[in-house]
Formats: structure tokens, C-alpha cells, sequence
């Protein structure tokens, strides 16, 4: 009714209780009864013309039509539809929310949706996609993921085709055909192999960015090389930045704050690489050897 008059309705619900004070039970309900007294009401249509023939000599004049539309049994309403009606039509009052509201004709807008945070033990993907950190504009790398959708896809099934000897048998889990068991995804494949591109990141900490142990991300950067090289896909040619070659995440952190990113770089525990070899301390009581 909100929506096909387009006016706001409110509703007043008596409180628990408090329904046998209702105005129409004392001033109508008691006439009705009168005017049904001694008829025998065999029909519903005897019902309806018993309301309907209610007056009283202060004026009371009664209106009753019998509704004849069909309503159907065990229809419910489903919890995706009340939180729809709850977060978007629904304006529950400040006093007694529970027993006032108004139904709007319009659906608010829906909310914008929350941003998805990053799994734990990892950096988010657009923390580390910066032309910065991987020397492609944003965009361009993402759709560079897209582009290697379809040619993964394909090598990834023919190699499971190869291994089983055959088709499938076992229905796919998720959407993706991982079965649940990927830890990385194609977009972090690609940044996988920029960093360590452009930047020249060691395996170990491109791994303590995504999450992921070291072989994983050497596995990732070669297959991703080879869909590239096999697509005949173009990239401008890795260009470092001048002395920058970060082998630790405190000197990958550096460098992304002079280039205005807030890099916040999750312990990743034992295989965290603590120190690069070019700087490593000599203990004091080994004596240096030379090869």
C-alpha cells in the first residue's frame, strides 16, 4: 500500500496486553453482537449483512464487505526478506521501536558494502598493487589478472586431467574449481611476480606479504612468466628503482613510506627474513674466512 499510494505509513501497535482497551471493541464490537442476536448466522454472507445492519440512534453506521481473496496457507516470509525489510523499508521510532514504525514507499539505498579486510597472517591486495611496489598502474594490473583467467583455468584442468588419468568425478566445492584448498589468487599471482620484478624481492618476503610460504611464491611467479610469455602478452621492462633492492620487510617498509605508502607488513614468524645477507653480523668470536 506504501508503494502504490507513495506515502509514508505508520503503524501503532497497542502494547502487549493493553488490546481488550481498543476504542473499536468498546464502542462497535458490543453493537455488533446486538444486531446478531437471535439470527442465526448459517453463512457467511449472514455474517457480513448482520455487520452491515448495525446502527445505533447516536449515528453509528457500519460498512462490512466480505473478502473473498484467496490466501494461501504456509506461505512465510524468508529471513533475507525481513532483514530486507528491516535495514531498507522500515523506520522504527525512537520510542518503542517494537511497536511503531513507518513503512517508506521507497527502499532506502542499500548500504555501500564493507570493505573486505584482508585475510590474516597477509597484506591487502590493494596495499601492495601501487605502481610503487609493482611498477604497473592499478588497473592495468588487475586487468591483467582477468586476462589470465582463462588460460589458467585451462592449464590448471589439463594438468588434474593428466594426474587423474580422466574426467572428474567429484563435484567442485567453490566457484573456482579450488576445492577449497588454493591459498592465492590469481591477482596475487601477478603481484607476486611484479614484486619480485620490479622491485627484486626475495621469495621469502614477496611469501611474508601474501601469506604464503616461499615455494609457493616461486611456483606462483614461474607459472605466471610462462601464461604471459605463452599469451604473447606485453609488460614494459622491469625498471628498479635506483638503490632500491629491499630484502627485508624493514626495508620494504622504508621504501614504501618515502613513496607514501603505509605498509603495515604482518609477522609471519620463524621465516621472516630478519636481515639481509649482504648486512648479516659477523659473531664476534668467529674468525672470518676467506674462499
Amino acid at each position: 500500500m506504501a508503494v502504490e499510494t507513495g506515502l509514508e505509513i505508520t503503524c501503532c501497535h497497542f502494547p502487549p496486553g493493553t488490546s481488550k482497551w481498543n476504542k473499536i471493541e468498546h464502542r462497535l464490537f458490543c453493537h455488533i453482537t446486538r444486531a446478531w442476536k437471535a439470527r442465526p448466522l448459517m453463512t457467511r454472507e449472514d455474517a457480513v449483512a448482520g455487520i452491515a445492519a448495525t446502527t445505533t440512534y447516536q449515528g453509528l453506521k457500519v460498512t462490512a464487505v466480505l473478502d473473498d481473496a484467496d490466501y494461501p496457507e504456509g506461505v512465510k516470509v524468508s529471513g533475507e526478506r525481513m532483514r530486507h525489510l528491516e535495514d531498507r523499508v522500515l523506520d522504527r521510532g525512537a520510542a518503542h521501536g517494537e511497536w511503531n514504525y513507518t513503512v517508506m514507499p521507497a527502499p532506502r539505498p542499500a548500504p555501500a558494502p564493507a570493505p573486505v579486510p584482508a585475510p590474516a597472517g597477509r597484506c591487502a591486495q590493494d596495499t601492495l598493487n601501487r605502481p610503487a611496489l609493482t611498477g604497473l598502474d592499478p588497473d592495468d594490473l588487475r586487468e591483467l589478472a582477468v586476462t589470465l583467467e582463462v588460460p589458467f583455468g585451462a592449464r590448471r584442468e589439463q594438468q588434474r586431467y593428466a594426474r587423474r588419468g580422466g574426467r572428474r568425478v567429484n563435484a567442485i566445492r567453490n566457484g573456482d574449481g579450488s576445492n577449497g584448498r588454493r591459498r592465492i589468487d590469481l591477482l596475487d599471482h601477478v603481484l607476486a611476480l611484479r614484486l619480485r620484478d620490479h622491485l627484486g624481492a626475495p621469495a621469502t618476503l614477496v611469501g611474508v606479504l601474501l601469506g604464503v610460504d616461499r615455494s609457493t611464491v616461486a611456483h606462483a611467479v614461474t607459472l605466471t612468466r610462462q601464461l604471459i610469455a605463452e599469451n604473447g602478452i606485453l609488460l614494459p621492462s622491469p625498471a628498479r628503482p635506483p638503490g632500491t633492492r629491499p630484502r627485508t620487510p624493514a626495508d620494504l617498509r622504508e621504501y614504501a613510506g618515502t613513496a607514501g605508502i603505509d605498509l603495515v607488513i604482518p609477522e609471519a614468524g620463524p621465516h621472516t627474513p630478519k636481515y639481509s645477507r649482504r648486512h648479516r653480523a659477523q659473531p664476534a668470536d668467529t674468525p672470518e674466512t676467506v674462499d
